[in-house]
């Protein structure tokens, strides 16, 4: 694919969803496009606002705290996986709202238990624990939820 097909083609795919330069530069890789000509496609992206890691950060972190419900661990993680600046990746989980973020765990915890029998008892509540651990929710928060469930039941 010749460099100028290419960034068409990451145009058209930019415009329809939000990407980061690390997608990019990987798209771009596997579409058999040189570095020196990558990097050139990404700025005129970036310059043109098609590609914008933080608009991206903010997107992908509202998108998989509601729709995944994912944690602030797990979201962190794919972000940095992501080859994102840290400093965008911290700016972007701080604006979470904790209403949201404490509500997004207590559903799936309440999900989680209403398929488990033994979600009561010692073992049920610590699958629980691992289940919302496994999630990228942060252990204290986790146990708080918890023990609040536990009180409520009793």
């Amino acid at each position: 694919m010749s460099p100028e097909k290419a960034k068409v083609r990451l145009e058209e795919l930019c415009a329809r969803s939000e990407q980061c330069t690390g997608d990019a530069y990987k798209k771009l890789q596997t579409w058999g496009i040189a570095r020196s000509d990558a990097e050139t496609i990404v700025k005129s992206l970036v310059d043109r606002r098609f590609i914008d890691d933080e608009r991206f950060c903010h997107a992908f972190v509202r998108d998989k705290l509601r729709f995944a419900r994912w944690g602030r661990r797990k979201i962190k993680a794919a972000l940095m996986m992501k080859r994102l600046d840290s400093a965008i990746a911290a700016k972007a989980l701080e604006a979470v709202d904790e209403d949201e973020y404490i509500e997004s765990l207590q559903t799936i915890i309440r999900l989680k238990s209403a398929s488990m029998p033994d979600a009561e008892t010692y073992e049920g509540r610590t699958r629980l624990f691992r289940f919302a651990a496994s999630r990228g929710f942060e252990p204290n928060l986790i146990s708080r939820i918890l023990r609040e469930r536990s009180r409520q039941e009793d």
